[in-house]
């Protein structure tokens, strides 16, 4: 017997939303709990609700099970995204990203430098929180230093770090979005560069207009020069490194798919701790496993290594 379904109007749709949020509110601000609950709660009351436009269990089962799927390859990369970091962290590349960013950093150009170097690590790991809780984490200093206020260095940040997540196809939100969309994912990016690009254009060009009041400014090369000198000793710092974020955002040019192409990049971020760290096979895997760790005396090296533990 076919089943009739009613019409679905969209106050009702909007129901278990509104009930989710509010248990997430009452959940985690009031309580301090997590947000597993009130996720439950908000598919219960969707399912009662569809229930009552006449879909039967099995549909809804059916529909979830999609739903699950469509997700899956996000999940997946989300792990791969955690292996990447601290594979990269171990094997020096970030600091060396982050030491050859401090290098070429100037007072007029800082805001719109660190926007487009944010950019390039967040498109090549596909992570944003995890590039401001390493970059953005030694900019905040720096900028700090040199006068110009918190919240201009924040957003020049964020700006960075959200316009790479968004344009990488190694990015779990951006394959999500394009999974749950059944949209290829290629095509997904390539819709978003007519707004994304742009915006991302305008935002340097405000950068640069405000960034020229700080040129006459002095740079701390205290703060700076300490702590390039503390990477230079933790870690092995080459411009050869650099080749494995070319390599990985080379793979992604060439529509690779998101899997293998962190795959990649993972393989080569070990080999790097074990060939040009020093690491050994054993320091290589337990990093993979639990992220890499290190006592360097500096408060803004030590503050990248521990957020990115916090971000695993």
């Amino acid at each position: 017997m076919e089943t009739r379904h009613k019409e679905m109007y969209f106050v009702l749709a909007v129901i278990p939303l509104i009930v989710m949020i509010a248990a997430m509110l009452v959940t985690i601000v009031l309580f301090d709990g997590s947000p597993h609950i009130p996720l439950i709660l908000g598919t219960s009351v969707s399912a009662f609700i569809a229930w009552t436009r006449g879909y039967r269990w099995k549909e809804l089962e059916e529909s979830m099970y999609k739903g699950i799927r469509l997700a899956l390859p996000a999940v997946a990369i989300i792990m791969m995204v955690g292996l990447t970091i601290g594979a990269w962290i171990g094997g020096g590349i970030v600091a060396t990203m982050i030491y050859y960013g401090l290098k070429i950093i100037t007072p007029s150009l800082f805001l719109v430098a660190i926007a487009i170097i944010c950019a390039i690590v967040s498109l090549a790991i596909g992570s944003s929180w995890s590039t401001m809780g390493t970059i953005g984490v030694a900019a905040m200093g720096i900028g700090m230093s040199m006068g110009i206020s918190a919240p201009m260095v924040a957003g020049a940040i964020i700006s960075g770090a959200y316009f790479g997540d968004k344009m990488s196809p190694l990015s779990d939100t951006t394959n999500l979005a394009s999974g749950l969309t059944e949209t290829n994912l290629f095509e997904h990016i390539g819709h978003m560069l007519y707004t994304t690009v742009p915006a991302f254009m305008i935002t340097l060009v405000i950068y640069w207009f405000f960034g020229r009041d700080f040129g006459s400014k002095e740079m701390d090369k205290g703060t700076i020069d300490q702590t390039m000198s503390v990477m230079q000793d933790s870690f092995f710092i080459s411009p050869w490194l650099l080749l494995v974020p070319v390599a990985v955002i080379f793979l992604v040019m060439r529509k690779v798919p998101a899997l293998p192409a962190l795959f990649f990049g993972i393989i080569l971020g070990f080999l790097c701790q074990i060939l040009m760290q020093g690491g050994n096979i054993g320091d290589a895997v337990n990093t993979l496993q639990t992220g890499y760790s290190i006592d360097t005396g500096n408060k803004w090296l030590m503050a990248f290594l521990i957020a990115e533990g916090l971000n695993r």
